[in-house]
């Protein structure tokens, strides 16, 4: 039997305010675990991952002239 199955059986056989104190301490243990582990191993965000816009445009976009051409054709 896996520890797993052997600790949810005894879980089982505690009445219910024994079981909701367990479950808050597993939570509050679990929250610490979270804090303590870095977002990356190197400790600094993960790159975005670029390589899915590659080639979605034809040529690269100067944002600025984009809008001001938008704007030229609304005048039109």
């Amino acid at each position: 039997m896996s520890s797993y199955q052997e600790v949810r059986r005894q879980v089982e056989t505690l009445n219910p305010e024994e079981q909701l104190q367990l479950l808050e301490e597993l939570a509050a243990m679990v929250r610490r675990r979270v804090r303590a582990e870095p977002l990356h191993p190197t400790g600094e965000l993960p790159a975005p991952n670029l390589d899915k816009w590659f080639g979605f445009l034809p040529k690269r976009v100067d944002a600025l002239e984009f809008q001001q051409e938008i704007r030229r054709e609304w005048d039109d």
